[in-house]
């Protein structure tokens, strides 16, 4: 069946048909056999389903789905396949429970390294050897199923209840292989030898080891050999002999000792201890430190220079060579356990998804010793929290504003003003401030009972974020401004109440209006009516409506006038209500008769003499007639002279004006009596409280003041109560208090410190008002740190020195004979650590606080009998001062003062001189001097996340900086406070006050440009001062230096009118006593008035008035004769149309007084008519609108809102400027607006932030620290505000502190004690300087090591002695290791696969005798990995074609040339061949593979293309580098050549037309040259 059904099996396809005709078979007859059509059926089963039962545990039941499959992949029935190999459907299984899934869990293992894998995924074929890209490879982990309680593995079956297996393998790529890659060789040594045959070398390092299956790195070294001309000397020797040491021995105790240890106390220091190095011990951690002494030996051999050992006395005479030394017993670097974790960075959900890390550590209990292990890490740092999804979200931070304080304009003045103005009427635009502050945005994801409430926080966490606004323009109401229109004349005496009349007296009123009222509270103008009382009054008059005519009498010349009668109200509007009859309506008249007397009609009443009566003075007013014609005989006399004249009281109503005055609303109060249902009543928009607001209105008196009510009238009295909005209650509200600043989180050192405070704010964000709740006293809150503990008080105790141990004599007679126990060898001490009161310590608590380690070891010397003896060293001798010196001395003793080599003083010195120690020290001012700084006028807790806000203070006292350094007498810096107690030298300082610009007072306003109509008038400031310091800015001056303010202004028209008395009689010359009729003379007085109702001109100043108006005074007169005619006067004209059209007329007319006695006189014509012509008879008159005033704001306001003015003229069409009732008159229509609302920008000074608290300083000691502060622009300066200072950053020197550092010297050279080469020792050395934090001005200078700390601690830190070997003569050694590469990234197309690089490095080996290459050790390489790494591609570089060969070589992208890296199948030939070969005389072969010619020679080439032979180019000199076969020699700017040319051939004519021949003097020349053309040769 499986043979059957393998797709593998080359039957395949067979038995497919086969199961295609089986399947044929079945379904013509089913009978058929069954049993073969299951060979290609199967039974496949589902994965388990869930774990199902009743309650939770191993009762359940697990279900799976089976299926009969045809290989094909269709279903059928289940009796098709096999049952025997049915799977079972169903089994027993354990139902979880939900608190099973904390019991156990899957446990997964890092993933394993990417290994190859054989073949690609569902690929038959084996993998190529060509890598592409990068290489399949596989991954594994292991997976368990682990008890969360004691991590033991069970079967994975359990887990799988809970969830899914995880993954165990997954695909990875591993790179391509990465051959080695070397550099080039370094250039040949110097031969080994200086005469007859030797050997030099030449070297390179490895710069890329390789991987992932790469070629190994090649050799290293190359070696050859050398020689010199000069042979070696006869007879001298031919072997070099060396003194050959080996490596010291471990450090190990004599036998004697090792029985002494049983029973003590020690560190089991074997190599079966932990990871950790866990300390085994007694007690938990040691009491003291002992060191112990042992011993060490070498083996010293003589060589030869062919690498032979020799006899030791070849290499040794005098001195034996040292075999044994004293050593320290090493002792290895022990450490605490662990610490638990810290809490975890990560403490909250953040956007950037990165991860925490948290810390644990621990401490060294004993440090290493001569040798010892080294320390492990002492911390351990891993990530925390990667996914976070469980944890809060991050705290959001926001900026908050508090309320806008009051409104204020004093900001706004400058400096002159300021003196001047009083600041308690200022109105207008002013400015208003808040303070930012920084709250933490509450979590909407936290639980109810976790949030914050706007608490602030420090400003610093709200940078990322814009600021609001700190400043805007507000406005302070001004005093009410109102423009009223004239006073309308006095109307009737009426009622006071007309829809209720009452009683004889009654109210006469005016009226006037307002024009324009400014915008604060309406309602405040001055009273808009008066009265004047009056008796009988009525409601309701009978008005003319229309004038009559006079109708003649039956039989007489008395005629009847009839006029036309209309019933008006108070408003002179006509009313149905008649409330009286009306007048007659017939009222008789006069028409002169034949021969009468004719008397004109009334001439117009004057004026009224008074505008009021009194009880001694009432007004009158009259008005005349004259005589048009004397009577005749028989006729009616004329009337008598004082009938020609009437007068008539007028203006009888009393002087006494009344009006209403009311006082300003009063503020609004509670009126339980109103209800509106808590809406606002004016615009139903919810609103607060709603109460009344009173004001007192009273009757006044003009000129005279309060009266009673009843002398004013009821009906026009104000209201005194409205309605209003009561201000709402406002509470106080205050932030929470932020959070406590934080208390030092380390102990403080002594006992006397000053105890740790620690502080916190809120702040108001509302004020209180209107009553509501006030804001609390306390907004800042002190309190002391919980008891810090003191740092405790540890010291070293160190104990007495043991005597001087050396090597024992056993080992000393082993090594070198019988010897004298003397000479070098070491003693020790124990160390211990002491506490406050004396007890005793762990060591653990001395190394945390007690300092540096003393000492524990010292060389010594026990003297041998040959040594020189010395008495020991004497005290110092006493100090003269600061730069004086101290001495001390010492004698040899005994025999040692008559020993020669003991008198030697350099070796053995009897005195030595120090300098004295010195505590006297030198200030010296370094740097420059910091900027004038002012005192900061900070508040406690303002720094804390406010923002608060000032104008510009930028002058007065201060103080300013300067850096002290401190140097003792040796010339180096000391700590500052030896010096000064600041560090500083202090200086006050003066930074000038700025100095606003300084302009005049206004001057008086200008008289009117215009003596008629609309102008300006003007007025100005000049400058006083220029603004000095950052003072406030002058505004825009003129040439003049000055500021104009210009307004418009009107001067009325009629201002001085032609004031005209009546005509005198007609005066008529009579003759011979006729009668006095017809022509005559008449005149009249006329002068110039003030049309304002002022007293007389001036006589003979009649220039004020219009001349061309001015009417005659004089005129002809006609007195009609008694049979005359008389006319009446003529009418006025009548109107012409408003547009003056061409062609229209305007008419007047009289009519007939009396007729003529004849009735054949006629009379004169009646009507009269003249044309409307432009500007003569006819005009037209418009509005016309200045332009706009500048903005105009209240006498007490500095800037804001204002109004601006034009005044509007009546213009006759020949431009005379009339008065604007003219144009009323004919119903013009004014759209322009005379007035609107503007505004004035307020000079709006700079406002900054508060200075930021002074930062750390940018470094923590030398001369280079600053400390720097900074504020921001809140407002920037407007109009002529005072502009921002430049200074928004102040930097001050920081205190000038040494700045001490270890510094780790180089490595030494390889140093082989005793012998001239073998295995030695190089070092390098810690050494505590002091600098002044910049290498390139001063360089560090060494001081005690105490300075730096603990010396031994800090060399635990590193390595600081390594071993070496210096090679003898002859010796196969390892060269030095290299210095590591620069560090490589593994890269695919520029892209890294890591973050991690690997630098690598190498020593190559060096023969220095063939004889010795069997000896030779192996070349070796490291690498390490390194961060920053690059990515390195390769390419072949080639060099220029010399001789049919080039250079190829292989070159890194960063330049370098390497061996190794570029694909050797790539690699460019270094040789080149043609073919045939160019075997020609002057030929060679070419790049592209072809023979050619040299250079000065052209190539004759067969017609197969091949090379014939080269020959010499014509006019081409040798010398020359131009080439005529090339591009570049033919079209080579010079002279021509054409004259070469000539040289090989000519023309010469051969008859007499043009026909030419030419001679070549160079056939093969000519042929090339002139074939192509077909020229004939």
């Amino acid at each position: 069946m499986n043979l059957l059904c393998d797709q593998g099996s080359d039957l395949v396809f067979f038995y497919i048909d086969v199961c295609h005709w089986l399947d044929y078979f079945v379904f013509l007859s089913p009978v058929f056999n069954e049993n073969a059509l299951s060979m290609c059926l199967s039974f496949v089963a589902g994965q388990w389903g869930q774990c199902i039962g009743e309650e939770c545990g191993s009762g359940g039941v697990q279900t799976r789905t089976i299926w009969c499959i045809h290989m094909e992949g269709w279903t059928t029935h289940h009796s098709h396949c096999q049952h025997m190999d049915k799977p079972e459907s169903q089994r027993q299984c354990f139902k979880v429970c939900d608190w099973h899934q904390n019991l156990f869990e899957w446990e997964v293992s890092d993933w394993g390294s990417c290994v190859f894998v054989p073949f690609f995924s569902n690929e038959l074929k084996l993998r190529t050897a060509e890598c592409i890209t990068a290489q399949h490879g596989i991954q594994r982990r292991k997976v368990h199923c682990v008890r969360t309680s004691n991590r033991t593995t069970v079967t994975s079956r359990i887990c799988e209840f809970f969830s899914q297996k995880p993954p165990v393998e997954q695909a990875c790529l591993i790179p391509c292989p990465q051959d080695c890659v070397v550099s080039d060789f370094t250039s040949w040594s110097g031969c080994s030898k200086t005469c007859g045959a030797g050997l030099q070398h030449r070297t390179r390092h490895v710069l890329a080891t390789p991987m992932y299956g790469g070629a190994n790195c090649p050799n290293l070294t190359e070696t050859r050999t050398c020689s010199h001309p000069v042979n070696c000397p006869a007879g001298e020797g031919e072997y070099q002999y060396s003194l050959k040491v080996g490596a010291w021995s471990e450090c190990r105790l004599p036998h004697h000792k090792d029985a002494l240890l049983s029973g003590r106390t020690t560190v089991d220091f074997s190599t079966s201890s932990n990871e950790n190095n866990t300390v085994t011990l007694h007690t938990l951690y040691p009491m003291s430190w002992e060191l112990e002494v042992g011993y060490q030996t070498r083996h010293v051999r003589c060589t030869r220079s062919d690498g032979k050992n020799a006899m030791l006395s070849l290499c040794t005479k005098d001195n034996s060579p040292l075999t044994f030394q004293a050593c320290v017993m090493p002792k290895d670097c022990h450490t605490s356990d662990w610490s638990s974790w810290s809490p975890c960075s990560k403490t909250c959900r953040s956007t950037d998804l990165s991860p925490g890390y948290r810390l644990r550590s621990r401490i060294m209990t004993q440090i290493p010793v001569s040798g010892g292990k080294r320390c492990p890490v002492l911390e351990e740092k891993e990530a925390c929290n990667i996914i976070g999804d469980l944890l809060p979200n991050c705290p959001r931070y926001a900026w908050r504003t508090t309320d806008w304080g009051e409104c204020r304009i004093l900001p706004l003045l400058n400096q002159q003003d300021r003196r001047l103005a009083n600041i308690s009427i200022l109105c207008g635009g002013g400015i208003q401030t808040r303070k930012t502050y920084c709250v933490q945005v509450p979590d909407d994801s936290a639980p109810h009972h976790r949030k914050e409430v706007s608490r602030p926080a420090n400003a610093r966490l709200c940078d990322g974020e814009e600021p609001p606004l700190a400043v805007q323009h507000c406005s302070v109401p001004c005093q009410h401004h109102c423009l009223l229109s004239q006073w309308s004349p006095w109307g009737a005496c009426l009622h006071d109440n007309c829809k209720e009349p009452q009683g004889r007296k009654g109210f006469r009123q005016r009226r006037r209006e307002v024009l324009w009222e400014s915008s604060s509270t309406p309602g405040t103008c001055p009273h808009l009516t008066e009265f004047i009382p009056c008796e009988d009054p009525a409601c309701y008059r009978w008005q003319v409506q229309q004038e009559g005519r006079c109708i003649p009498a039956e039989g007489s010349c008395a005629l009847q006038l009839v006029p036309t009668f209309i019933c008006t109200n108070e408003r002179n509007n006509a009313s149905h209500t008649v409330a009286y009859d009306p007048p007659l309506s017939e009222e008789a008249c006069e028409v002169a008769c034949l021969a009468d007397c004719v008397v004109g009609s009334w001439s117009s009443w004057s004026t009224c003499s008074h505008s009021c009566a009194t009880k001694t003075a009432e007004g009158r007013q009259s008005r005349i007639r004259s005589v048009l014609a004397i009577p005749g005989k028989e006729g009616k006399s004329c009337p008598a002279a004082p009938a020609l004249e009437e007068w008539r009281a007028c203006n009888d109503h009393s002087c006494m004006v009344f009006y209403w005055e009311a006082s300003p609303w009063g503020p609004c109060i509670e009126d339980n009596s109103l209800d509106v249902n808590g809406t606002d009543f004016m615009n139903g928009t919810s609103t607060c409280a709603v109460g009344v607001q009173i004001r007192k209105v009273s009757c006044m008196k003009m000129n005279a003041g309060s009266v009673v009510n009843k002398r004013c009238s009821d009906s026009s009295r104000p209201d005194t109560v409205q309605p209003c909005l009561l201000p709402c209650k406002k509470d106080c509200i205050v932030t929470p208090f932020s959070e406590w600043t934080a208390c030092p989180s380390t102990c403080l050192p002594g006992k006397n410190v000053t105890a740790a405070t620690q502080s916190r704010y809120r702040t108001i964000i509302q004020r209180s008002a209107n009553g509501g709740q006030e804001c609390p006293d306390t907004l800042y809150e002190e309190r002391e740190c919980e008891s810090l503990r003191v740092c405790p008080v540890y010291r070293w105790r160190t104990h007495k020195w043991h005597s001087c141990t050396l090597v024992p004599d056993s080992v000393r007679r082993g090594l070198s004979g019988p010897a004298e126990a003397c000479g070098n060898g070491l003693e020790t001490r124990g160390v211990s650590c002491i506490g406050e009161n004396g007890e005793s310590a762990n060591m653990t608590e001395c190394l945390r606080w007690a300092g540096p380690l003393p000492p524990q070891i010292r060389e010594c010397h026990v003297a041998c009998k040959d040594d020189c003896t010395l008495t020991a060293w004497s005290k110092f001798s006493e100090c003269a001062g600061c730069g004086s010196s101290r001495s001390h001395k010492r004698s040899l003793t005994g025999r040692s003062k008559k020993k020669e080599h003991c008198l030697n003083e350099k070796l053995y010195p009897l005195e030595e001189t120090e300098t004295c120690p010195c505590d006297e020290f030198l200030s010296q001012p370094y740097g420059n001097w910091s900027a004038c700084i002012l005192p900061d006028p900070s508040v406690p807790g303002s720094l804390q996340g406010w923002m608060s806000h000032r104008e510009v203070k930028e002058c007065g006292q201060g103080l300013r900086y300067r850096a002290v350094a401190c140097i003792n007498q040796q010339g180096l810096l000391v700590n500052p406070t030896l010096c000064t107690d600041s560090g500083y030298i202090v200086e006050v300082c003066h930074i000038p006050c700025p100095l606003d610009c300084k302009l005049s007072d206004w001057s008086a306003w200008s008289a009117c440009s215009v003596s008629c109509g609309s102008g300006l008038k003007i007025r100005s400031k000049w400058l006083r001062e220029k603004a000095f310091n950052g003072g406030r800015p002058c505004p825009k001056l003129d040439l003049k230096n000055q500021v104009y303010e210009a307004v418009p202004c009107h001067r009325e028209c009629s201002q001085y009118k032609w004031r005209i008395e009546p005509w005198s009689i007609c005066t008529i010359n009579a003759v011979n006593d006729l009668p006095a009729c017809g022509e005559g003379v008449q005149s009249r007085k006329i002068r110039s008035v003030s049309g304002l109702g002022l007293a007389d001109c001036e006589p003979g100043n009649d220039s004020l008035c219009d001349q061309e108006e001015m009417p005659p005074r004089a005129q002809v007169c006609y007195l009609a004769c008694p049979n005359d005619c008389v006319m009446a006067p003529w009418g006025p004209w009548s109107n012409c149309p408003l547009q003056c059209d061409q062609g229209t007329a305007r008419n007047r007319s009289r009519h007939i007084l009396r007729l003529p006695a004849s009735d054949n006189a006629a009379c004169p014509e009646l009507v009269q008519s003249e044309p409307c012509v432009l500007n003569s008879t006819c005009f037209t008159y418009e509005y016309r609108v200045s332009g706009w005033s500048t903005c105009q704001l209240s006498g007490n306001a500095i800037c804001g809102q204002g109004t601006r003015l034009r005044l509007l003229d009546c213009v006759r069409s020949d431009g005379k400027m009339m008065e604007v009732h003219k144009c009323e008159k004919f119903d013009l229509i004014n759209k322009s607006r005379q007035s609107e609302s503007c505004a004035v920008d307020c000079p709006v000074s700079c406002m900054l932030s508060d200075w930021s608290p002074w930062a750390e300083c940018s470094h923590t000691c030398g001369s280079q620290g600053q400390s720097e502060r900074s504020r921001r622009i809140l407002q920037e300066a407007h109009e002529e505000g005072r502009p921002c200072p430049n200074q928004l950053t102040q930097t001050k020197p920081c205190p000038i502190r040494p700045c001490y550092m270890w510094v780790l010297s180089d490595w030494s050279t390889c140093t082989v004690e005793g012998a001239e080469c073998g295995e030695g020792f190089r070092s390098r050395k810690l050494s505590c300087v002091v600098h002044w934090g910049h290498w390139h001005g001063s360089p560090p200078q060494p001081v005690e090591e105490e300075l730096c700390g603990d010396i031994q601690r800090q060399n635990v830190q590193q390595e600081m002695e390594q071993p070496c070997f210096v090679p003898c003569p002859g010796d196969c050694h390892l060269t030095e290791w290299s210095t590591w590469s620069s560090c490589q990234l593994t890269c695919l197309e520029g892209r890294s696969f890591e973050t991690t690089g690997r630098q690598a490095r190498s020593r190559a080996v060096i023969i220095q005798v063939m004889e010795n290459q069997g000896s030779c050790p192996h070349q070796v390489f490291e690498t390490q990995p390194c961060k920053g790494g690059k990515c390195h591609s390769y390419q072949w570089r080639t060099g220029g074609w010399s001789n049919n060969e080039r250079a190829v070589w292989c070159q890194r992208s960063d330049g370098v040339n390497v061996t190794g890296g570029c694909f050797a199948q790539k690699r460019p030939t270094t040789l080149r061949h043609c073919h045939p070969p160019c075997t020609k005389p002057f030929s060679h072969c070419t790049p592209s593979g072809v023979c050619g010619c040299e250079k000065g020679y052209t190539e004759v080439m067969t017609t197969h293309g091949f090379l014939d032979y080269c020959t010499r180019t014509p006019g081409v000199d040798n010398n020359k580098k131009a080439d005529v076969k090339t591009n570049s020699g033919r079209l080579k700017p010079g002279p021509s050549q054409a004259k070469d040319l000539f040289n090989e051939w000519t023309l010469r004519p051969v008859g007499p037309g043009t026909e030419m021949e030419i001679i070549c003097a160079a056939q093969p020349v000519c042929l090339r040259l002139f074939l192509p053309l077909n020229l004939p040769l």
